[in-house]
């Protein structure tokens, strides 16, 4: 079984930063690709940014220059940096991460629990 956590988010005045965090653990061989989306209210859940093996970075435009996605291969965790933070910003942010979970399987899409950042203005 292959488990995601977040964490990191909270309440934040425009203009402050968070940084979220997302671990994966259980049964892992590969993880290819990692990324954040989020899901305001009453909106379809959208794609922040995401970030390859390799460390290949992509970000949506409205996030360009704000945030920072990296991760550590070695602790299985990806971060998301956001700074410069806006009300537009508030969602849910969950974790995804395409993971290989047996040699010669198939990767599958698994994602985290979701954890809330609410930016006031």
């Amino acid at each position: 079984q292959v488990q995601l956590v977040e964490s990191g988010g909270g309440l934040v005045q425009a203009g402050g930063s968070l940084r979220l965090s997302c671990a994966a653990s259980g049964t892992i061989f590969s993880i290819n690709d990692m990324g954040w989306y989020r899901q305001a209210p009453g909106k379809q859940r959208e794609l922040v940014a995401v970030i390859t093996s390799d460390g290949i970075t992509s970000y949506a435009d409205s996030v360009k220059g704000r945030f920072t996605i990296s991760r550590d291969n070695a602790k299985n965790t990806v971060y998301l940096q956001m700074n410069n933070l806006k009300p537009d910003d508030t969602a849910v942010y969950y974790c995804n991460a395409v993971i290989q979970v047996l040699r010669f399987r198939s990767s599958h899409h698994y994602w985290g629990q979701g954890t809330q950042v609410t930016v006031s203005s």
